[in-house]
């Protein structure tokens, strides 16, 4: 995917660029790793065993509207400042995000700094896999850095409630696209959140996460594009990215955006929230 890395445009750095710009003082790094609830591991948990240098741990669970029972909701623009703040995330610094996994939490934590208004934010490729296989350091234990002033500038419209994806849905003013295993959307798998239904919100578009990362890493935009083709979606028309509870949403939102297509919304609550609202549910 080295097209795709190391350029101003791209989503990404490679583990050779954060190695050569660990420690730059304008530079902080962020270990996004978190786990399905049926995972039996721990982000972390994790973090603290080890982790790149310096590299500080968000975790999307504790960073998150706290209000309501659904999981790792955002939280308000105040709440997010004062968070990141204390990890030593300010303004005008640029942010490099991985996680434990290669692919897998960091593009949840990348798009959430990115609707909080951050200007520079990428995604390490490869991750923390890469990166150990590549030989370079790592240390455990918490780091803690000076805090530092973030300024939220919260753009809403990145941010889908139920009630726009269900207008959405009922009008065709955009698609919704869910990344969830293919067989927990046609309902024939059960969801990893007990008490919760299988099956998915009418209308909407599959395109299981894994399709799109091998090795921990995002394929290529070629393939990207051929995988996409396949689920039926109409790249011509506006896209809302969803999944079980908002975090593969963001896998399917970095991947749209690499072939030119950006989501117009991620749907924060996602199958978790539709599928416990009452809403219609479909299957098959």
């Amino acid at each position: 995917m080295s097209e795709t890395v190391d350029t101003p445009a791209s989503p990404f750095v490679s583990t050779q660029w954060l190695a050569a710009n660990l420690g730059a003082p304008d530079l902080v790094v962020v270990d996004a790793s978190w786990h399905m609830p049926n995972s039996g591991r721990s982000g972390a948990k994790e973090y603290l065993e080890q982790h790149i240098p310096g590299a500080v741990h968000f975790d999307i669970d504790t960073i998150a509207d706290h209000s309501t029972p659904l999981p790792h909701m955002l939280p308000d623009a105040h709440a997010f400042a004062v968070a990141v703040g204390a990890l030593g995330i300010g303004d005008g610094l640029r942010i490099v995000v991985y996680d434990s996994v290669g692919l897998f939490s960091a593009p949840r934590v990348w798009w959430t700094f990115r609707a909080f208004g951050a200007r520079d934010v990428k995604i390490l490729d490869g991750g923390l896999p890469k990166w150990i296989a590549e030989d370079r350091p790592v240390e455990d234990g918490a780091v803690r850095r000076l805090p530092a002033i973030f300024n939220p500038r919260f753009d809403h419209s990145l941010v889908a409630d139920i009630e726009r994806v269900d207008r959405a849905l009922r009008s065709g003013s955009a698609q919704v696209l869910d990344a969830r295993q293919d067989t927990r959307f046609r309902g024939e798998a059960p969801e990893p959140r007990e008490g919760l239904p299988s099956g998915h919100m009418p209308g909407s578009f599959n395109l299981p996460h894994g399709r799109l990362v091998k090795d921990g890493r995002l394929v290529s935009p070629e393939e990207i594009r051929k995988v996409v083709e396949t689920s039926g979606l109409d790249l011509s028309r506006p896209v809302i990215t969803s999944c079980g509870s908002g975090v593969s949403a963001a896998i399917l939102w970095v991947a749209l955006e690499l072939i030119g297509k950006t989501p117009l919304a991620l749907y924060d609550g996602s199958w978790t929230e539709w599928g416990a609202s009452g809403k219609e549910i479909a299957v098959g």
